[in-house]
């Protein structure tokens, strides 16, 4: 079983326009609505690869209970801990014309301190069983900074490899409890480590704690900087679509890739053909499983050498 954690999910809307105008009126196309926040959709991609997922976190309110039946009939098991607040939405505009992506992100609800002792509790239980554990996304308010590196101490101490995806000072904290991976993106790494040099900011994550760093270098593709080696992954074109839900993609195929015990160029060329694929699908965070098979044998992984 595969553990995905969100402690800030959300009800993900997606409108479609023909045209997103500054300041106009615009009749929706489409309206979709699915459950939502980074740890959810890893689980729903793991889930469409064959993958036994279960998702815990927060949820509450009026917008849980509906994220709650969305969620009821998909694959994720649902290990989700209630809350008295409401669950946030974000709103993701698609502007038909262009193929752009407009994202409008709610903050969540404010959890408790005995909130958080009862998901620390449902966490024990659940890692005790896990292959592997996914860390993802933002804080709600009222979680401490150092959340993330609390859940990392739990995973390691019950030997259970965990991946860190979030950003900014709970990144910061987290990484110094060495996760076994972490997978920021390149602005992410920089505002970490204050370089823009991929490499250089990601061998400097790794001497903070990280095990192994995977940077999402956007439609590049990925750098991975491992105990094995660095390589770059980069899918055969870049493509144009919406992107959300890609790096959640990528996380996705890291950890199937991990637990099925391939090695870090198949982990990676799975990463970059399910990230590529999410791009192209018509619903956000979605991928494209036709698409999927067609690119993945199409990825490039080649060894990385720095230019000098």
């Amino acid at each position: 079983m595969i553990l995905t954690v969100t402690l800030n999910t959300a009800l993900d809307v997606t409108y479609t326009v023909d045209a997103l105008v500054p300041h106009g009126s615009h009749r929706v196309g489409e309206v979709t609505e699915r459950p939502g926040g980074k740890g959810l959709n890893v689980a729903r991609v793991l889930g469409a690869l064959g993958h036994d997922a279960v998702v815990t976190g927060f949820v509450g309110g009026a917008t849980g209970d509906v994220l709650r039946g969305l969620l009821a009939p998909l694959p994720p098991r649902d290990a989700l801990v209630e809350v008295a607040g409401n669950t946030r939405r974000t709103l993701a505009i698609t502007d038909r014309s262009t193929g752009d992506t407009t994202q409008l992100n709610e903050p969540g609800p404010q959890v408790s301190s005995a909130e958080w002792a009862a998901f620390l509790r449902t966490y024990e239980e659940l890692v005790a069983g896990a292959d592997a554990v996914a860390l993802c996304g933002s804080l709600p308010p009222g979680i401490h900074v150092g959340a993330y590196a609390e859940l990392v101490r739990i995973a390691r101490s019950a030997a259970v490899p965990v991946l860190l995806d979030t950003s900014g000072e709970p990144l910061r904290r987290g990484i110094a409890a060495r996760p076994d991976l972490v997978k920021p993106n390149a602005e992410e790494l920089a505002r970490l480590t204050g370089s823009r040099d991929p490499l250089r900011a990601a061998g400097d994550a790794r001497r903070r704690g990280a095990h192994a760093v995977v940077a999402s270098l956007g439609p590049e593709g990925v750098l991975a900087l491992t105990p094995d080696g660095v390589w770059r992954a980069a899918p055969p074109a870049p493509v144009r679509g919406n992107p959300t839900g890609a790096g959640d993609s990528a996380v996705a195929g890291l950890l199937s890739a991990l637990a099925e015990g391939l090695d870090w160029p198949e982990r990676l060329a799975r990463a970059v053909a399910l990230s590529t694929a999410t791009v192209l699908a018509p619903t956000a965070g979605e991928f494209d499983a036709t698409a999927y098979a067609e690119l993945l044998p199409r990825v490039t992984v080649e060894p990385h050498t720095p230019t000098p």
